[in-house]
């Protein structure tokens, strides 16, 4: 059976349509994927300084303690090359607050390099009071 010449026509029309929609149309997928991972980087974060500080505020802890456990939330989503500050320094029985401060920079730790967040990090900060020491 032979086809008809408009059949041969629309196959035509249709790849050019695809070909000029397929850019787009995989910008705004590849865009909404790097969105997503900032804001899960963003939450991972959060939470990160605040189980940390939670470990710090508890009598006995200690600064590797802090260190280990945020780090250890920050690893189980892959990011790189965490910045992560304690203060004080040394924590005793005298220390009255712990803040964990996080930085993530986000050239980094992106699937796709792309200048959205080129040159951009993410900080997070979480000063809590420890117990004992009211």
């Amino acid at each position: 059976m032979k086809r008809s010449s408009k059949s041969n026509q629309r196959r035509g029309t249709t790849a050019v349509e695809f070909a000029m929609v397929a850019p787009l149309l995989f910008l705004f997928f590849f865009a909404a994927m790097e969105f997503v991972r900032v804001a899960m980087i963003r939450h991972t974060a959060d939470n990160a300084v605040y189980e940390g500080c939670r470990i710090g505020i508890i009598p006995g802890a200690t600064n590797a303690e802090i260190r280990t456990e945020t780090l250890r939330i920050m690893s189980s989503l892959g990011v790189n090359n965490v910045t992560l500050n304690v203060t004080p320094a040394l924590i005793d029985d005298r220390t009255d607050e712990v803040t964990v401060q996080i930085e993530i920079p986000l050239d980094s730790n992106s699937y796709v390099p792309n200048k959205f967040v080129a040159g951009r990090s993410i900080v997070r900060e979480l000063t809590l009071r420890r117990e004992g020491n009211r």
